[in-house]
C-alpha cells in the first residue's frame, strides 16, 4: 500500500515507535517543521507600576483566627 500511495504530492512518513514518547515529539517535530514560519518582529513591551492601593492584605484575615500557642 505505501509504495502504491507514496507519491511526491502527498508522501507516506514512517516514525519509529518503539519509545511511543520519542515517537510523539519527533513527530510533532517534524509536522511543525512543514509549516512555513518567518519570526515577526515585536515591540518590547512596557509594563505601568503596579497600583498597591487598596492591596489584599492577609494579616488582616488571620489576625482574628484562633492560634495554638508555640511552645518549641
Amino acid at each position: 500500500m505505501l509504495e502504491a500511495t507514496d507519491t511526491d504530492f502527498a508522501p507516506w512518513h514512517v516514525v519509529r515507535s518503539d519509545d511511543k514518547r520519542k515517537a510523539r515529539l519527533n513527530l510533532i517535530t517534524h509536522l511543525l517543521e512543514q509549516i512555513p514560519y518567518v519570526r515577526q518582529p515585536r515591540e518590547k513591551v512596557k509594563l505601568p507600576r503596579r497600583n498597591t492601593k487598596n492591596a489584599y492584605d492577609d494579616e488582616a484575615t488571620m489576625s482574628k483566627r484562633r492560634w495554638i500557642p508555640q511552645r518549641y
